[in-house]
């Protein structure tokens, strides 16, 4: 018998596409056959015209508790330079199309980086979150020293890296780190919903919409505004900026088709 897969995938509604990590005994542990199994599957689906938004989810107890240590355990300094990965990660960093994180219970280490990837984080009431690498003698490596400040400010993300500390679904509002808070039986169903909303949109409006976000990250604000007008010029070459102008003039539900 094969194994169960460690990463589902259904499409719950047009252009929607939902991950749920599938390793409830390792409490969703981010094992190379998980990040392997996302990475190929977000390089795919960067191309895939079918799929206009991504839920990445935990299900409806954890989100995921972390690295697996045991895979860890064995490593040297020559295998963690030569570990693969960052390649993964860097496959889900590098997708296009808006990625939202439905997350249920504990998102730490590993598993707080892996929802920090996505675009939107909506967290149930009983979402837990926390790097607490330091606990182990190492540091967030997949990302989480960096995203972390960029979202919360330096105080509270070294705050978290120092001490090891979690916060609850509250104080990751309150701090930025999430844009919503729901019960935990409603997250997945609002992650859905969110990308049901997002996935009507114009695709190719959205996924610049994305990258002019992303850039506030990576470029000064002079070259970042530069980006954002070339952006919002070129898209009055399309097709659907066309057809968004006319339905609302004619009071009509618009129909885009990402040309």
């Amino acid at each position: 018998m094969s194994e169960p897969a460690t990463v589902l995938v259904e499409a719950p509604a047009p252009g929607v596409r939902l991950l749920t990590l599938n390793r409830p005994e390792a409490r969703n542990a981010l094992d190379n056959g998980v990040l392997s199994a996302l990475a190929g599957f977000f390089a795919d689906a960067a191309d895939d015209g079918d799929i206009r938004a991504v839920v990445l989810t935990g299900g409806a107890r954890v989100f995921a508790a972390g690295a697996d240590l045991r895979e860890m355990s064995g490593l040297d300094t020559v295998g963690a330079y030569m570990d693969r990965r960052p390649g993964w990660y860097a496959a889900i960093r590098r997708f296009p199309k808006p990625l939202i994180a439905a997350v249920n219970g504990y998102a730490l280490g590993g598993g707080c980086e892996l929802a920090m990837h996505a675009d939107i984080i909506i967290a149930g009431d009983d979402a837990v979150f926390g790097q607490p690498e330091v606990n182990l003698g190492i540091i967030p490596g997949a990302g989480g020293t960096q995203r972390l400040v960029r979202s919360v400010g330096k105080s509270r993300a070294m705050k978290a890296v120092l001490s090891g500390e979690f916060i609850d679904a509250d104080e990751a509002l309150a701090s930025g780190l999430v844009a919503e808070v729901r019960p935990r039986e409603a997250t997945i169903e609002r992650a859905l919903e969110l990308a049901r909303t997002i996935a009507a949109k114009p695709p190719l409006a959205v996924r610049l919409a994305k990258e002019a976000v992303m850039k506030s990250y990576e470029m000064p604000l002079e070259p970042a505004l530069d980006f954002e007008r070339r952006a919002f010029t070129l898209l009055f070459s399309t097709e659907d900026r066309r057809e968004g102008i006319a339905a609302f003039l004619e009071r009509r539900k618009p129909e885009f088709r990402g040309r």
